[in-house]
C-alpha cells in the first residue's frame, strides 16, 4: 500500500492507461481504506465497552449522575489532553504511524485490565490510561488520513473513513447486546471479547497500514540524501498556529459548540427514561446513532468538498439541538425513539469528519497533526466540562431544566459559531482555504487549498 506522507497529491493526479487513456484516481486511497479498517475493527472493541458501561456504573456499582458526569468527563478529557502531546510527537519524529501504534496498542492493553476491577476507583484509572491511548493515535491517524488525500476530496475521504469507524460502532453494541443474552457473567464476558477484538485492530495496524508522515528521504547510490531533510518541528512551530486565523475560528467554534454538546451516554440515559425503554434494549441504543452515521457520513463529506464545510457543520448542530427539542417537548410517540437517534447520527455524520477536513485546509503538511491536536484537544475539553455540567444539573435539578439549559446554550453558541465562521469571499469559508503560516514557521511547499 502507498502513503504520500510528504505533501498531498494534486487533484489532477491520475494514471495512464496503456493505450494512451487517462485514468481516473479512486475515490479514497488505499492508506484511508487501511485506516478505516483499523478504526472498524477497534471500535467494535471500544464500543463493547461504551455501550454497557452507563448502565455497569449507575445500576451495577450504583453511581449518581454526577458521579457518572465526572467520569465520563475524565473518560473524554484525558483523551484530549494526551492528543496535543500526540499530534506533536507525531510531527517531530515524522512517523504518523508509529504514535498511532503506540496509543492503539496502549488501548488494548486496558481492555483485558477490566476483568480485575470492580470498583469505581481502579476502573477509573483504566479508562484513563485507555482514553490516554485514543489520544495519542487519533490527530497522527487523520493526518495520514489528510496528508494520503487530495485537497478537494478530504472530506469523502474522512467521511469514508468515519463510515468505516461507524461500523465498528454499530456492530460492538450488538456484540455487546449478544454477550449479555448468552454469558453467565456477562459485564466481564463483555471485557474480555472486547479485550480479544482490540489486539486483533492492533496487528492489522501494523501489517497492513502503510508507513507515513516520518519516513526518511531516498538515498542515492552514494548514500547522501537525495532530499534534505526538514528541520525538525519545534514547540514554537506548533504554537505558532495559533496565529493562523482560520485555525483559531476553528478552535474557538470547536471550543463553543463542545461546551453545550451532551455526551452520548447522557443521550441514551435521557433517552431510556423518556420512553421507558428496558434495560436489557439499552446497549442496542447506539446502533440507531451508528447505522444513520454509517449511511450518511459519505455523502455528508461530500456535500462537504461541494458547497462549504461551514454549512454542513452548522447544520449538524442544528440537527442535534432538534434533537434535544424532542427529548423535551415531543409527546410520547412510538417512533420518539428512532427520531431522537436519527437526529443524533445525523448531527455525527455533518460534523464529525467535516470538521479535520476543514481543520487539514489550513495547516501545512509538516504540522498536520499538530494543528488537528490543537482543534480536538479544545472540542474534548469543552466536552469534558459539558459533562461535569450536565452531571451536575442533572442531579440538582432534574433531567428535563438540565436538557433545556443545554439546548438554549447550542442555540446560543451555534448562533456565535455561524458568525465566526462567516464565509470570507463568494463560497469560501473559514478553514476551507488555508492561511499563511506564522512568520516563525518555515514556509512550505504543501499546504493543501480546497474548492
Amino acid at each position: 500500500m502507498y502513503l504520500a506522507d510528504r505533501s498531498a497529491p494534486s487533484p489532477a493526479d491520475t494514471q495512464t492507461a496503456p493505450d494512451g487513456r487517462r485514468l481516473r484516481a479512486p475515490a479514497v486511497s488505499s492508506a484511508v481504506l487501511a485506516l478505516g479498517t483499523v478504526s472498524l475493527i477497534t471500535d467494535v472493541s471500544s464500543e463493547m465497552v461504551t455501550a454497557v458501561l452507563p448502565l455497569y456504573l449507575i445500576a451495577g456499582l450504583g453511581l449518581s449522575p454526577l458521579g457518572f458526569g465526572a467520569l465520563d468527563g475524565l473518560y473524554n478529557g484525558v483523551s484530549a489532553l494526551v492528543q496535543l502531546t500526540g499530534g506533536h510527537l507525531a510531527d517531530r519524529v515524522r512517523n504518523h504511524k508509529l504514535i498511532a501504534g503506540i496509543g492503539y496498542g496502549l488501548s488494548a492493553l486496558c481492555k483485558p485490565l477490566l476483568l480485575f476491577a470492580h470498583s469505581l476507583g481502579p476502573i477509573s484509572v483504566i479508562l484513563a490510561l485507555e482514553r490516554t491511548g485514543k489520544g495519542l493515535r487519533t490527530a497522527p491517524r487523520d493526518a495520514m488520513i489528510s496528508l494520503s488525500t487530495p485537497a478537494d476530496a478530504q472530506g469523502r475521504a474522512f467521511g469514508v473513513h468515519r463510515a468505516m469507524d461507524t461500523t465498528g460502532a454499530l456492530l460492538g453494541p450488538l456484540a455487546a447486546f449478544l454477550v449479555l443474552s448468552v454469558a453467565v457473567d456477562g459485564y466481564d464476558a463483555v471485557f474480555g471479547v472486547s479485550a480479544c477484538v482490540a489486539v486483533l485492530g492492533v496487528v492489522v495496524l501494523m501489517l497492513f497500514v502503510p508507513s507515513g508522515g516520518g519516513e526518511a528521504p531516498p538515498r542515492p547510490a552514494g548514500g547522501r540524501s537525495a532530499v534534505a531533510r526538514p528541520d525538525p518541528v519545534r514547540l514554537r512551530d506548533a504554537l505558532g498556529l495559533l496565529r493562523l486565523p482560520r485555525l483559531r475560528n476553528l478552535s474557538i467554534c470547536a471550543v463553543l459548540l463542545g461546551l453545550t454538546t451532551v455526551s452520548d451516554a447522557f443521550v441514551y440515559l435521557l433517552l431510556q427514561r423518556r420512553t421507558g425503554i428496558a434495560d436489557q434494549w439499552f446497549p442496542l441504543l447506539p446502533l440507531g446513532t451508528a447505522a444513520v452515521f454509517l449511511l450518511l457520513a459519505v455523502p455528508a463529506g461530500s456535500l462537504a468538498d461541494r458547497i462549504g464545510r461551514r454549512t454542513v457543520f452548522l447544520t449538524g448542530h442544528g440537527l442535534l439541538l432538534a434533537g434535544y427539542g424532542l427529548l423535551l417537548w415531543a409527546p410520547d410517540w412510538p417512533p420518539l425513539p428512532y427520531l431522537v437517534l436519527a437526529l443524533h447520527g445525523m448531527f455525527y455524520a455533518a460534523t464529525d469528519g467535516v470538521l479535520p477536513a476543514a481543520v487539514a485546509a489550513t495547516v501545512p503538511g509538516r504540522l498536520r497533526a499538530t494543528g488537528l491536536a490543537l482543534v480536538g484537544t479544545g472540542q474534548a475539553l469543552a466536552r469534558f466540562g459539558c459533562s461535569l455540567a450536565f452531571g451536575g444539573a442533572w442531579s440538582l435539578w432534574g433531567t428535563g431544566p438540565a436538557l433545556a439549559a443545554a439546548a438554549a446554550g447550542l442555540l446560543c453558541c451555534a448562533a456565535v459559531a455561524g458568525l465566526v465562521l462567516r464565509p470570507e469571499a463568494p463560497g469560501g469559508a473559514p478553514g476551507d482555504t488555508p492561511a499563511d503560516p506564522p512568520a516563525d514557521t518555515p514556509a512550505l511547499p504543501d499546504p493543501t487549498r480546497s474548492p
